[in-house]
């Protein structure tokens, strides 16, 4: 039992000042302030008062402070009187066990830790911590930053306790998952090793130098509210829950006897007897409540019945008092409308004196033995111990100087009143003894109630024995099983059973938790001597019987043609007596003693007062009494588990968990014991509780809608008579606040449908969305049996995604500021903020693939149409911006890439409406764009060559060089738009291509004409050496024979091959001639210069006059010096005009091929010269 922490006056003082203070303005029968006696009006403060006469103001203000005093008075009578119902309900459950199945539910993270992990992660991103990362690690976290952790959306979940850790830790698991996945593969490294990683590093940050989430090392109790509380732990949760005081639990506890399973059994019996007749006089009076059709009368009196039958089952099946070692219920029959079982009845089935066996325990410890003198010091002594009819045990041996043990034995039996032997024996010291010699003996007749504490008893001791003075120290302790409720000696006298007026040893026992027996015993009997089943029976206090001799404190038991007096000698045990036996019989009445009697009538009392008479004066004294003596049956129970339940539900949803409405193990335990026992509607509680889960949804609270969609199928399927456990009756206020709830909590889905993004963020809670989705199609139907049609689902749902788009598309433009920027700002100040708005729009879309879509797989097309409407509130200010651009403006094209890059790769928005649209707007831009891009390439070309230089410039000349990257350039730039139709893609590529054709065929033709005229310039002399720029003219046709297989080969189909082939070969044929025709010139050049050479050593032929006076110089200068040979300078010269000149070419032409080819026919027309 728990005893107040303070000395009763203490408490008492301190409670009396509180409830002095509370109840200065309370009603009823609190007392009130009283205005003042008028005084004589002489008095100076009487005039003063008429002059200072108050306001109708304060008058008012007075009079809202005592309706607030008193208001607040009776809320908090309602909840210590709903406390001690809990109280009772968490003492002796008999209906309900704490689950063990429930999810267990994660710590919730608040807005310090949040930005505690925003810190943390900025100073990970700032290098600031030792986490040793890679960059791609680096940068999902930058991105999980930046996107997850700042969104304001995740504040506001946490803000309104949806969020916990996990729930974070998901959210970076499922990002990193795709990034992981893009990586490319590693040898010797897999992807699961990298994403456990990336984990761990994550687990890293996440707690920091010092993890947050710690608890201290004393848990709080809304840190074990997770786990299976104890008694305790239950009562603490529901002070808090209930605003009760720890003194005012104490109270209670101690009034209401909390710790005393008998009379919580007992009240429970009281409650339920009251219950079955008020559902008798229900029947009798006909007030019911209105129900939706009359037929349902009867049967609410049959529930009703039934519902207390089941409890009374449910509470005989308990065990009598857990832990009874060998004692098994009886199985009695009880007819349906009662509550008891009556002996008399020859109908019902009577306790035979085998059901009422008790088992006992005894020890027995001796300690030693005083006086012995009849033997030497050295003998050997020891002592044997027994229970009549039951097994000998011996003690040790000792010697007769020191004889001390100190042993125990333990006993069982079946007899309450049990004959216990305890003998001292020395050894016998003869040869021809048989058995040693007993030295004393004592018997003992110990009881339940007999005390405990060792004690001296006088030995019997052998005749002449010098031993006159000998004593035995010893303990016998005899416990009292559970299902005995009290014993002792008692006169009594009936009319069936103990006919004679003697005292007898009464034990009270509990057979089940309905059947109760007064039993006598006689010494060593294990079965009842007489027996009196209570069961019927009003045990109450009476004056003393003069004719009767023997015993002094009276009291009897009453039934319909049957008294039994009882007496017992001193009024404490009368008590106790009666108090027991009060417990058991179950009656109403609460029998109260004569001089209490007498002290309560005095203060204005009830005598019929629930309340154990050890604490009826301290239950007064606090003001307890009221409540604590309160009939449960006359409460209003559905308007008080309303109370409690919303109660329960504000201070789960404040706790350290995130519940999303979950009650926890320990309140769903008492909240299902509180309707068993006070008999509140399943029905009733499920629309309470829908009723509180909608208000605090609405209010911005995360509930789980699995949650609501449970409760919402009870209820629906109570109203429309399909509840699984066969409560047929359905009470017209139970319909219409079911028809009630119901239109809220469709509005209320609708709107979290059409808020998806806000009430879901980032998918969070997991399967929420789904889940209400799921509950929506429940809540149209019209009736559990019919389910709806899916068309009017989608046609629902489909409303609610055309308000989501305008809500997130109005949201985000709030959040981008883009009203403000499009009023004011330049034309490129608009285009930005729109290429950033269409970023922004993108990401949401990204987002609801990424994390709704799933929720959505039953109506994709709904997410489609969602997106479309979404994006075509986005086309009025992207057209806004783009009409405000100037003409032939190209800064929009990135504007086009980004969105259509996000849309092609759609299958669902791809070429919808959207995309055609943007499509409509950026194809005239595109064609223009070609246009003059066409147009300028050609005006570059001709005034490039008309200017060049010819100067080697990478692969060609300058002007080739640009021509070919502007062709590249502009084929790129098409092929980036990635040009989502077919027809127009293949027509802006074939133009492209003809383009590149025409503009190639105009380089290669000015390229011949200008070689040509460069060549002509140059001598015929073997002092001629190529010039550099005609190198490079050579090498501009190479290269443009290089680029035309990249900017002239059309990518098409079998169909476009024939014609294209046929147009791309004339400029393949046109770059072949000319370079055929540039190589014929230059070898026309050398072979020119070849026969120079020739012409002038034709003069040394033999036969001419000039080669013989050449041969004679010759001849006549040998004989001085080495002279070579006429023509030999010419050949030396010719030679080394033809190698330098190889060699400018091999270092200049990039082609190797054409270089082989040009020397080939250098040779080839050498030789047609030379021969």
């Amino acid at each position: 039992m728990l005893d107040p922490s303070s000395s009763e006056e203490e408490s008492d003082e301190l409670l009396e000042e509180e409830r002095r203070d509370v109840l200065v303005a309370a009603g009823g029968g609190s007392p009130r302030s009283l205005p003042p006696a008028p005084r004589d009006s002489r008095g100076r403060e009487a005039g003063a008062a008429r002059a200072a006469s108050p306001s109708p103001s304060v008058l008012s203000e007075g009079r809202e402070e005592q309706e607030r005093l008193q208001r607040e008075e009776r809320e908090k009578r309602l909840r210590l009187q709903l406390y001690v119902f809990i109280a009772r309900c968490i003492a002796h459950p008999f209906n309900a066990k704490q689950p063990t199945d429930m999810a267990r539910r994660q710590q919730k993270l608040n807005k310090q830790q949040l930005q505690v992990l925003k810190e943390r992660f900025q100073a990970f991103l700032n290098g600031e911590t030792q986490i040793v990362a890679d960059e791609a690690f680096c940068n999902a976290v930058r991105s999980y930053y930046e996107v997850f952790l700042k969104s304001d959306r995740v504040a506001r979940m946490v803000h309104s306790g949806g969020c916990s850790a996990s729930d974070f830790r998901d959210v970076f698991k499922k990002n990193i998952e795709k990034r992981v996945r893009s990586l490319p593969e590693i040898d010797g490294l897999s992807k699961e090793t990298v994403l456990s990683s990336w984990l761990a590093k994550y687990d890293a940050i996440y707690r920091g130098e010092e993890d947050f989430c710690k608890q201290p090392n004393r848990m709080a109790l809304s840190a074990v509210s997770e786990l299976i509380l104890s008694k305790e732990q239950l009562y603490e949760m529901f002070q808090q829950i209930l605003g009760i005081k720890k003194l005012e639990h104490q109270l209670i506890y101690n009034a209401c006897q909390l710790d005393n399973g008998d009379e919580q059994a007992a009240q429970i019996r009281r409650e339920l007897d009251g219950r079955l007749q008020l559902a008798e006089q229900m029947a009798r009076e006909r007030k019911f409540p209105k129900f939706v059709t009359k037929e349902m009368e009867n049967m609410y009196i049959e529930e009703l019945r039934s519902s207390v039958n089941l409890l009374m089952a449910n509470l005989e099946s308990l065990p009598v008092s857990k832990g009874g070692p060998e004692f098994k219920l009886q199985k009695l029959k009880r007819s349906q409308n009662s509550a008891f079982l009556d002996i008399g009845d020859e109908n019902e089935v009577q306790l035979s004196k085998s059901d009422v066996v008790l088992s006992f325990t005894l020890e027995i410890v001796i300690m030693e033995v005083q006086g012995l003198k009849s033997v030497a010091p050295n003998r050997i002594v020891y002592c044997t111990m027994e229970v009549e009819g039951g097994e000998k045990l011996q003690t040790d041996q000792a010697e007769a100087s020191r004889p001390q043990w100190g042993t125990q034995g333990d006993f069982t039996t079946t007899h309450p009143r049990p004959v216990v032997k305890v003998k001292l024996f020395t050894e016998s010291t003869g040869v021809l003894a048989l058995e040693d010699k007993e030295l004393g003996r004592v018997v003992l007749y110990p009881t339940s109630n007999s005390p405990k504490s060792p004690d001296l008893h006088k030995m019997i001791v052998p005749k002449n024995s010098q031993d006159s003075d000998l004593k035995i120290k010893l303990a016998v302790r005899m416990d009292k099983p559970p299902h005995m409720k009290h014993c002792g000696y008692l006169y009594a006298l009936g009319q069936k059973v103990w006919k004679r007026w003697k005292k007898r040893y009464f034990v009270l026992v509990q057979v089940s938790q309905y059947t109760f027996a007064m039993c006598s015993y006689r010494e060593k009997k294990s079965e009842p001597q007489e027996l009196m089943q209570l069961e019927g029976y009003t045990v109450d206090y009476t004056a003393p019987h003069t004719g009767l001799q023997g015993g002094r404190m009276f009291f009897n038991a009453v039934k319909e043609g049957d008294t039994v007096i009882f007496a017992s000698d001193d009024e404490q045990d009368r008590i106790l007596w009666v108090q027991a036996m009060y417990r058991a019989t179950g009656q109403s009445y609460k029998p109260v003693p004569a001089s209490q009697a007498q002290k309560m009538n005095l203060k204005g009392g009830n005598a019929n007062t629930d309340i154990s008479p050890l604490y009826t004066d301290r239950g007064q004294k606090h003001g307890m009494d009221e409540f604590i003596s309160a009939n449960p049956c006359k409460f209003d129970h559905a308007s008080l588990f309303r109370l409690l339940q919303r109660q329960t539900l504000d201070h789960r949803l404040n706790d350290s968990y995130s519940c999303l409405g979950w009650f926890s193990p320990g309140q769903v335990f008492v909240l299902d014991e509180y309707c068993a026992r006070y008999g509140v509607r399943g029905c009733h509680r499920h629309l309470c509780y829908l009723d509180e889960l909608i208000e605090y949804s609405e209010n911005g609270s995360v509930i789980d809608p699995t949650l609501l969609h449970y409760s919402f199928a009870f209820c629906a399927s109570h109203v429309h008579g399909n509840r699984p456990d066969g409560i047929g009756t359905v009470s017209v206020e139970e319909k219409e606040r079911f028809e009630e709830i119901k239109d809220r909590l469709s509005s209320l889905l609708e709107n979290q449908i059409s808020h998806f993004r806000y009430c879901f963020p980032f998918g969070r809670p997991e399967g929420a969305l789904k889940a209400t989705l799921s509950l929506l199609e429940r809540v149209l139907m019209k009736d559990i049996a019919t389910p709806i049609p899916a068309e009017e689902v989608k046609k629902v749902v489909r409303k609610c995604l055309e308000k989501a788009a305008l809500i997130n598309y109005t949201r985000l433009t709030e959040y981008a500021k883009i009203e403000e920027t499009m009023n004011q700002a330049t034309p490129a100040r608009k285009l930005e903020e729109v290429l950033h708005l269409a970023e922004l729009c993108i990401e949401v879309l990204q987002q609801n693939e990424e994390h709704h879509s799933e929720a959505f797989a039953w109506w994709p097309e709904l997410l489609a149409e969602h997106a479309e409407k979404f994006l075509s509130l986005y086309s009025v200010d992207m057209d806004s911006a783009l009409e405000a651009q100037p003409q032939d403006s190209w800064d929009s094209f990135p504007l086009f890439q980004l969105l259509n890059n996000a849309l092609r790769n759609d299958t669902l928005l791809c070429n919808g409406k959207f995309h055609k649209h943007l499509q409509e707007i950026f194809v005239p831009m595109v064609v223009r764009y070609i246009d003059l891009m066409e147009s300028s390439i050609a005006q570059s070309i001709h005034r490039g060559l008309e200017q060049e230089s010819w100067q080697p410039v990478n692969n060609g000349s300058a002007t080739s060089e640009d021509l070919f990257w502007k062709l590249d350039a502009l084929q790129m730039f098409v092929f980036d738009l990635h040009w989502p139709e077919p027809e127009f893609a293949h027509h802006l590529e074939q133009r492209l291509k003809l383009m590149a054709t025409d503009m190639i065929e105009a380089c290669v033709k000015r390229t011949r004409i200008a070689f040509e005229l460069k060549l002509q310039k140059t001598n015929k002399s073997t002092d001629l050496r190529i010039p550099s720029c005609l190198c490079t003219m050579f090498n501009v046709l190479v290269d443009a024979k290089k680029q035309t297989a990249k900017l002239c080969i059309l990518d098409g189909g079998q169909e476009f091959a024939s014609q294209w082939q046929q147009y791309h070969s004339k400029i393949d044929d046109l770059i072949e001639e000319t370079v055929k025709e540039i190589i014929s010139l230059l070898v026309s050049k050398v072979v020119s210069v070849l026969e120079g050479v020739l012409s002038k050593l034709s003069r040394y032929d033999e036969g001419t006059f000039f080669s013989s006076l050449v041969s004679f110089t010759v001849k006549a200068a040998a004989k001085y010096v080495d002279v070579p040979k006429p023509g030999m300078d010419l050949a030396d010269t010719y030679i080394m005009f033809v190698r330098q000149n190889q060699d400018i070419l091999r270092e200049k032409i990039n082609e190797e091929m054409y270089i082989e080819k040009l020397f080939d026919a250098q040779r080839r027309k050498q030789n047609t010269e030379g021969g």
